[in-house]
């Protein structure tokens, strides 16, 4: 039964992991959004009364 030979695998697994967690990270967060949407001002607006005519 050749899956219960670890040799093979077990390679295979710890250099799939090297990779997942060394080359795709860069990969990944060196990804740049075309359209960063720009920051909010903290301007307040001063808000007025209405005022009704016919009040």
């Amino acid at each position: 039964m050749p899956q219960l030979n670890p040799a093979p695998w077990l390679l295979i697994l710890l250099f799939s992991w090297l990779v997942f967690l060394t080359i795709i990270p860069q990969k990944v967060l060196a990804h740049t959004f075309p359209n960063d949407p720009a920051p909010k001002t903290s301007k307040t607006f001063k808000m007025e009364t209405w005022n009704w005519p016919w009040y």
